[in-house]
């Protein structure tokens, strides 16, 4: 039995501006073909499969032909949980619809815990893998707020109520195999934050935590488990240097932070309960370049790309020791007769020298939330002692506007 796991698609995410809808088409039907060649009877869909709570139509015809496509392949059944960009209404609308094509969709915590529990069958009827198919758990799922606790009491409460989640799960899971009498393997999905786990700079999710707060350990995942198919941060990793535990990574690169990654889904595959993964690596569809220096090695390296006739999409961070006024002016001359397009240009030596005022060439894509707040506090005189406890408080605050499933009624 093949199993190929990815999450973590983001369609319809835009860069700086620009619409990214055919790199989108690339991945999709790169990965179709890639399930029809290495025969994969399971796809494990591990959350983030929109970038918003609102998709685009051409964001969803996206994802609907391609499940289309898989339906017809010899892959048995796909898995979609819900990642924290996902609405879970929204996923759940065509539900029953999609089961009739053997696609289980789980866009939110169900009320019956068993209904997480996924009975696989082969083509002849018979059981061949369970999966505890766990959506991304939502703070109000999980934690019930209590006047005058701490940091330390909500970090708990989270990770307490995480584990508790996946331990009921995985117990119905094993009860169900012992009634069949079958030794199948069992699987789990997540789409969460796990303690150490890497991220890099621009890609959405670094910012959306301080300190500890949501992580949780390798620890909360049930040992009786044969592999665990995580989505939520954007790097491919193991958990723990496990090889049965992973994070399969966004397929895209989304954004100039990770341009230098090796984006992949992982196929795993199972001998009865013996398992072995292999990754394989997704072809880039659209070349993002970062070049940062000063004027000399920016000039220098775009010419290069040009000499190549590279069709990359470039950000520049200047960090240079001279001040340029007129350096998109420079840039956008240097790239001209070029198939290059520059898509963001970052002067550090404008905002590193008036961090709490903005410049007159610096936007709000220069950015990130927590920069904003920051400012903020600098601006009102925020003694230093109280910013960690008030940036704690913003966190939360954005944590529970972006859960908020704006399609539900």
């Amino acid at each position: 039995m093949k199993i190929l796991h990815t999450s973590d698609w983001h369609i319809g995410r835009t860069l700086y501006g620009r619409k990214r809808y055919e790199e989108f088409e690339a991945f999709l039907s790169w990965l179709s073909e890639t399930i029809i060649v290495e025969q994969v009877d399971v796809l494990l869909v591990a959350g983030d499969v929109f970038d918003t709570s609102a998709p685009s139509n051409r964001a969803q015809e996206l994802y609907y032909r391609f499940l289309c496509r898989i339906a017809a392949s010899s892959c048995r059944h796909v898995v979609v949980t819900a990642g924290n960009h996902d609405s879970p209404s929204f996923l759940n609308a065509p539900r029953e619809l999609l089961r009739a094509l053997d696609v289980h969709v789980l866009g939110n915590v169900m009320e019956n815990p068993e209904d997480e529990v996924l009975l696989l069958n082969k083509q002849d009827g018979s059981p061949e893998l369970i999966v505890c198919a766990v959506p991304y758990l939502r703070d109000r799922d999980i934690r019930t707020a209590e006047a005058g606790e701490s940091i330390e009491d909500k970090e708990l409460k989270l990770s307490e109520g995480i584990r508790s989640h996946y331990a009921d799960i995985v117990v119905l899971a094993e009860q169900k195999r012992n009634e069949l009498g079958i030794d199948i393997p069992i699987i789990a999905m997540g789409h969460l934050f796990a303690a150490g786990g890497q991220t890099v700079d621009g890609d959405g999710v670094r910012e959306l935590y301080v300190g500890s707060l949501a992580h949780v350990t390798a620890g909360i995942f049930p040992a009786c488990l044969d592999y665990v198919a995580l989505g939520h941060l954007h790097v491919p990793q193991k958990v723990n240097a496990s090889d049965t535990m992973r994070y399969s990574g966004s397929p895209l690169a989304m954004g100039f932070g990770e341009a230098k990654q090796n984006k992949s889904v992982c196929l795993v595959e199972f001998e009865n309960k013996n398992s072995e993964v292999r990754v394989v690596n997704v072809p880039v569809f659209q070349r993002l370049e970062r070049i940062k220096g000063g004027w000399k090695e920016i000039s220098a390296r775009i010419l290069e790309l040009s000499a190549t006739k590279s069709q990359a999409w470039i950000e520049i961070v200047y960090d240079g020791e001279e001040v340029i006024g007129d350096l998109r002016e420079r840039l956008d001359a240097v790239v001209t007769g070029t198939e290059l397009e520059i898509l963001r240009v970052k002067n550090n030596r404008i905002t590193d020298s008036i961090l709490n005022q903005i410049h007159e060439d610096e936007t709000l894509d220069d950015l990130n939330v927590n920069d904003v707040f920051d400012r903020c506090m600098s601006m009102h005189n925020v003694p230093d002692e109280q910013r960690p406890e008030l940036l704690r408080a913003y966190q939360e605050t954005l944590t529970s506007l972006y859960e908020h499933d704006k399609m539900a009624e």
